[in-house]
């Protein structure tokens, strides 16, 4: 198959977007946690999470555009805190259906059926089940002016994970305990480490 930008874009909407979800290949999933300014709870899936350094420590998540109501990226916006939450494959089908578009005011927590978890600090809510736990404070957001996305730029304000998946090295084994990943819109895997090696040097 050779297809190029302008075949790209004259496929049919739904192909395009299987098409160019999918080929981006294999990413973390994520859930996040955003409690509104008046007390509401929600979760949402999501698998754009970008390590953008380490020092200091700061993820991105990208965001779809705002022409329609996106509760998470308001939260976010409104309160300054979100958690990000991984869990084990076991969980795919309840993670999945977060993506549903639920009403203003209803709670994913309470349809799906995660567990809200609080910590000391943190407004937004944890998923008890979830392997790792990562409290966020909002620093920025850079709108994608291409398509109308969002880069939501965040600081690491607390890390909570199970025993045993941190090595002496500070590696985070997420492969030993089946951590979701996920490939385009729809399909879900676990993965499997092929081997580490030691730091590249000519």
């Amino acid at each position: 198959m050779y297809i190029d930008k302008k075949e790209i874009e004259q496929l049919e909407q739904h192909y395009r977007r299987a098409f160019i979800n999918s080929l981006a290949g294999f990413r973390q999933v994520v859930l996040v946690g955003t409690k509104s300014a008046d007390g509401i709870t929600n979760l949402a899936i999501f698998n754009s999470l970008i390590h953008l350094g380490a020092n200091p420590a700061l993820f991105g998540l990208m965001s779809r555009p705002d022409t329609v109501q996106r509760d998470t990226l308001q939260n976010i916006l409104d309160t300054k805190e979100y958690t990000l939450n991984y869990i084990q494959a076991a969980q795919y089908k309840k993670a999945h259906q977060t993506s549903a578009r639920y009403g203003k005011g209803i709670s994913e927590f309470d349809k799906v059926g995660f567990i809200p978890l609080y910590h000391s600090g943190c407004y937004a809510p944890f998923v008890e089940e979830a392997v790792v736990k990562i409290a966020m404070r909002f620093e920025d957001s850079i709108p994608i002016s291409l398509n109308g996305t969002v880069l939501i730029v965040g600081s690491i304000m607390q890390v909570d994970i199970n025993d045993g998946m941190v090595g002496g090295d500070g590696f985070v084994n997420l492969s030993a305990s089946e951590v979701l990943i996920s490939q385009g819109l729809d399909a879900y895997f676990v993965s499997k480490e092929v081997g580490r090696l030691p730091y590249a040097k000519p």
